[in-house]
């Protein structure tokens, strides 16, 4: 059986050069079993032709709010109705705006307003305006207002310019696609997740700490409560928006974090540990700032407890994953964590390179379990979280372990 098998979609199409990706993204939901209708804004039929999209997802296009025809039978909310899933591929930097702050002045964003369906969308645009602050706010209310964003990918661009704002590749959507409509997977589980890094005070104002954002750990968060399953995160200090459907616990040190997992994770069927946790912390920190007063000033340090090998020396121990953040020697650094913590996947990550890892939007691992390894190449985290979602279920079921304790 297709993948997509009777799932109804509506591909969204804005004005963009990356149109022209939308027509094989339509052919390929088509393969894959699902119903399409395409919904196109009037600057997206002078990139592509309504006839091109009508051809391919054999259903009519609808591009008019207005229609007279439509709309006697309130046809945008019919088709809001309708969805399944709403995706917008590619979803221009005009669009983000008009999404994120409810306006709906076409059918397109009017559709996405009146559905109760997840909203994705697909990002498609000029480097610069993709890192325009005005952007990045409205990534963020976007975020908060649970819209997936697929990418955008990394590149080579229409106007000459390279760096992020490429819309993914249709198969890279479709992909996408099939992780999103495969919600419930993880339905009636528990999964606990840490995320962020942790504080070590050295004085009041002072600390010890990395440069992680939390950004996987909450695109996994997100990701394990769109698969069915009742998520808790246990967030170090970072500023994000709590995912919906997602149970957040802020701490801030690594023994708050260390305590916090120990006491909640019994009876859990998940344990993925995303958080870039401190390995030492001061023996004592000052109780008043420390003054410039010596040219040097020495500071012992003692070490944190290792919350993942923790959990996973728990009598009853959950699926118990971890990740190696590294600068060097990456597969072999994680292959020896994998075996030396007790751990059933580890999930490997080269922080030395721009633009994945910390702080990044993207990122790029390599999954590693018994004697087995999957690399997911470069994309956005939200996406690379659905892959890593879909592979722990299936080699939790490959392996036969029970996911209900």
């Amino acid at each position: 059986m297709t993948q997509l098998a009777q799932k109804n979609i509506i591909l969204g199409i804005t004005g963009g050069i990356a149109a022209y990706k939308s027509a094989e993204l339509t052919r390929k939901l088509k393969e894959q079993g699902a119903n399409v209708r395409v919904v196109m804004t009037n600057a997206a039929k002078q990139f592509i032709t309504p006839l091109t999209l009508q051809a391919l997802s054999g259903n009519p296009v609808s591009d008019s709010l207005l229609d007279p025809q439509a709309e006697a039978a309130m046809g945008h909310i019919e088709l809001a109705r309708w969805a399944d899933l709403v995706l917008i591929a590619p979803a221009s930097a005009d669009f983000m705006a008009k999404l994120a702050h409810g306006i709906a002045n076409d059918l397109l964003t009017t559709l996405c307003l009146a559905t109760e369906s997840p909203v994705a969308i697909a990002p498609a645009m000029n480097q610069a305006m993709w890192k325009n602050p005005a952007t990045k706010r409205n990534r963020t209310l976007l975020s908060e207002q649970t819209v997936t964003l697929l990418g955008p990918a990394s590149g080579k661009q229409a106007c000459g310019d390279t760096g992020p704002g490429r819309m993914l590749e249709a198969e890279q959507l479709l992909q996408e696609t099939i992780s999103l409509l495969k919600a419930g997977i993880l339905t009636g589980k528990r999964v606990i997740i840490t995320a962020g890094p942790t504080r070590e005070a050295l004085d009041p104002i002072r600390y010890i700490s990395n440069h992680s954002s939390g950004k996987m750990g909450f695109a996994l968060a997100q990701a394990a409560a769109a698969a069915g399953a009742e998520t808790t995160l246990i967030a170090g200090p970072v500023h994000l928006p709590t995912p919906s459907g997602v149970e957040r616990i802020n701490v801030t040190t690594a023994q708050e974090m260390h305590e916090t997992s120990i006491d909640i994770t019994p009876g859990c069927d998940i344990f993925i540990a995303t958080a870039a946790v401190a390995d030492y912390r001061p023996i004592t920190a000052a109780t008043q700032k420390i003054k410039k007063t010596e040219e040097r000033l020495s500071i012992t340090l003692t070490r944190n407890p290792d919350i993942v090998t923790a959990v996973a020396a728990l009598e009853n121990k959950p699926y118990t994953i971890g990740f190696a953040a590294e600068t060097h020697d990456l597969l072999n650094y994680a292959k020896d964590k994998l075996r030396r913590k007790n751990l059933d996947m580890i999930i490997a990550n080269d922080v030395s390179q721009d633009g994945i890892g910390f702080n990044a939007d993207s990122n790029a691992v390599t999954a590693i379990w018994s004697d087995k390894q999957q690399v997911l190449p470069l994309a956005s985290k939200q996406i690379i979280a659905h892959q890593l979602i879909s592979l722990i279920y299936t080699q939790m079921k490959n392996t036969q372990i029970t996911l209900n304790k």
